[in-house]
């Protein structure tokens, strides 16, 4: 039997948590730090960079301006700061003191959890900011995409906050495996729609072609963006990828900063799962850029599913981040922008591209990626919830599979590593995929790239 505090010969490591006065004033911009330019867009009819006029079809002037920035710290109006009280921020820094004596490893684990807030995720953290910027600026109503859920829950929870509208593209697989996401997006007032769908033209044109799809989120993208572009009141908002949502997640590494230093820890490893990149970057990135300042020595880990491994093996090229080519040509690692990625239960991962900031980082060697199968990381994540208590959201869990496979390296050179990871989610509405997993039906899901 594991006894709690056996292993712990001091408290104050156990769970760190800040003061609402410690929540970050400022978000943090990467791009100030990095030493050559992030790539920037490209019109995809001139293949010259995109400027302000060429995104305002879609975002809004505040979001434009955030989102070609090279400012190192942008201001967090009042307004967002006291909806981070509501929904949960400082989260606590925890120590998996559970999970150490169950791997009989010698290194610290610590997790940062952002599967407290409303909706279980870390996506709240940029919903907010952009329903708020919107609403600022004039406009009244969001489109956007989902792959599991969990950014349209977040969505439609900022835009109810913000008093504007809200209608979500949800890849049809999760719309299928994932019920009581829809429920919940609808709960705070979002229309949800199974993507592809007959509601736009590119929808009715990928149903016609192939009308048993599972759908990806690139073709959620696509149709988020044509109802968005046809309505003037209307603008498209976007869960990961372009630089202003990393930019937002920063508060999550910010916090874990100061709570690493209160308890005096320099992490060997920072880990985070992959899709679209913006957990990853929002934990990553304020350490990164120590990193990049000489100040740490920490190496990070990006997790990716082998169904999508756009890092591992995808090319690091102009491609378009949705499915029908509407959007700005973006430089980042992918698999093209017409990939289909298999059906597997982690379907905020299920993304053909990388983030242009996180690919860059990679590019630059300042990230390294790793990718696994859905029954590796499930069986990690059912490691993590018996020992830890919480059950980690499916693409989590591919965070605490890295986590793990680091600790049990560190085991066996025995040597005391300290390994960060990004808990982004919990997965009490992903218990489809669990009960695959316990019933044995769960399949490999690795498709030849």
């Amino acid at each position: 039997m594991l006894t709690f505090l056996s292993c712990m010969s001091d408290l104050k490591d156990l769970r760190v948590t800040l003061g609402l006065d410690d929540i970050p004033k400022k978000w943090y911009n990467l791009a100030a730090d990095l030493p050559v330019p992030v790539p920037p867009p490209l019109n995809p009819m001139t293949k010259e960079p995109a400027g302000p006029e060429d995104l305002a079809a879609i975002f809004p002037p505040s979001l434009i301006r955030q989102e070609m920035s090279q400012e190192r710290y942008i201001d967090i109006p009042d307004e967002v700061m006291e909806n981070y009280i509501l929904i949960n921020r400082p989260t606590p820094l925890q120590r998996a003191v559970r999970l150490e004596k169950l791997l009989k490893t010698p290194a610290k684990i610590y997790f940062k959890r952002e599967d407290l807030s409303p909706v279980g995720s870390h996506k709240t953290n940029t919903a907010l900011a952009q329903a708020y910027y919107n609403m600022k600026d004039g406009y009244s109503n969001l489109t956007t995409e989902t792959g599991a859920g969990q950014w349209g829950s977040a969505l439609s929870l900022a835009c109810s906050i913000f008093d504007i509208g809200c209608t979500v593209f949800m890849v049809r697989i999760s719309f299928d495996q994932k019920p009581y996401r829809r429920t919940v997006m609808e709960t705070y007032g979002g229309k949800v729609h199974p993507s592809p769908s007959p509601m736009t033209e590119y929808g009715k044109k990928v149903l016609a072609e192939t009308p048993d799809t599972p759908g990806s989120l690139g073709i959620a993208i696509s149709e988020a963006i044509e109802v968005a572009a046809q309505d003037p009141s209307t603008n498209y908002s976007l869960g990961s990828v372009l630089n202003h949502v990393m930019l937002h997640q920063t508060v999550i590494g910010q916090e874990t900063m100061q709570q690493l230093d209160m308890i005096d820890v320099s992490p060997d490893y920072m880990v985070g799962c992959v899709g679209g990149g913006s957990n990853f970057a929002g934990f990553t990135f304020p350490m990164i850029g120590e990193r990049i300042r000489g100040k740490n020595e920490t190496k990070f880990i990006a997790v990716e599913p082998k169904a999508t491994p756009s890092i591992t093996k995808g090319s690091y090229e102009y491609d378009h981040g949705d499915s029908a080519g509407m959007t700005p040509l973006l430089k980042m690692h992918t698999l093209g922008h017409d990939f289909m990625p298999s059906p597997i239960h982690a379907g905020g991962l299920r993304y053909h591209g990388m983030a242009p900031m996180v690919s860059l980082a990679a590019d630059l060697d300042f990230v390294q990626a790793v990718a696994y199968d859905q029954t590796e990381t499930f069986k990690a994540g059912m490691m993590f919830a018996r020992s830890e208590g919480i059950i980690p959201a499916p693409e989590t869990t591919h965070a605490i599979l890295g986590a793990i496979d680091l600790a049990m390296q560190a085991k066996e050179s025995n040597e005391e590593k300290t390994i960060v990871f990004n808990l982004s989610g919990h997965g009490l509405l992903d218990l489809a995929g669990y009960d695959r997993y316990l019933n044995g039906s769960m399949q490999r899901s690795e498709k030849q790239v």
